[in-house]
């Protein structure tokens, strides 16, 4: 599945499930959350467990689904501090270094594009090693749209002027694949194992990588 990279300039790649392992945020949101959650307000884990979750599902796929200060207010817990509790789950995922020093070599310019607001990207980047190997950080907090929405990706343009059929998209939500490929986007791959503890998805409109090296060709140049 190698690419012909002197066909394309930028390399937009989303974070949680893509860049790292979305073992974190499974893990966080549906079990340690609820038990700090618990502990914290003095009320039965499995009589809250449910209506977390309940309450998550309620915003997921919109900006609020993805801020941290939003559910800090929500839940009256620090989420950013709940969080640095289990920081040490936070992993890239196999071969993300290696890839990213590669097309680095290659001239290409290394996006994130994130749904993560800023502080959970804060977080993200003190864990791992990701950081110094991007060329620009963009989280849709930025604009006040979530990726899965087709105005985010005209604000990106508009402030990152990327040629769509010279652009590489990497990211583990098939809903954000489609806005991504309606919006032009010529190179659009979904991930196979965001979470490394899940199956490994069998199905999407998408190609799907396991090993972000396999998008490499080893013998450029």
């Amino acid at each position: 599945m190698p690419l012909a990279w002197d066909n394309i300039d930028w390399v937009l790649l989303d974070m949680d499930g893509t860049l790292l392992d979305l073992h974190f945020d499974s893990y966080f949101w549906k079990q340690h959350l609820p038990k700090r959650y618990s502990e914290l307000h003095k009320v039965e884990l499995e009589t809250i467990a449910p209506q977390i979750h309940h309450r998550l599902e309620e915003k997921q796929g919109t900006l609020n689904w993805y801020c941290t200060q939003y559910w800090s207010e929500a839940f009256k817990l620090d989420i950013i501090a709940a969080k640095t509790e289990v920081k040490h789950l936070i992993r890239e995922r196999p071969k993300v270094l290696e890839f990213l020093k590669y097309i680095g070599t290659l001239g290409k310019q290394r996006v994130l594009v994130t749904n993560a607001d800023r502080p959970g990207i804060a977080l993200k980047f003190s864990a791992t090693a990701i950081a110094s190997q991007l060329d620009l950080v963009i989280s849709s907090h930025d604009y006040g749209i979530p990726k899965e929405q087709a105005e985010f990706w005209h604000k990106l343009q508009q402030e990152m002027p990327f040629d769509p059929q010279r652009t590489l998209f990497i990211d583990d939500s098939e809903s954000v694949l489609s806005a991504a490929s309606g919006f032009g986007i010529k190179y659009v791959f979904a991930i196979g194992q965001a979470d490394s503890t899940q199956p490994r998805l069998q199905c999407s409109q998408f190609p799907i990588i396991d090993d972000f090296m396999q998008l490499a060709d080893l013998d450029h140049g």
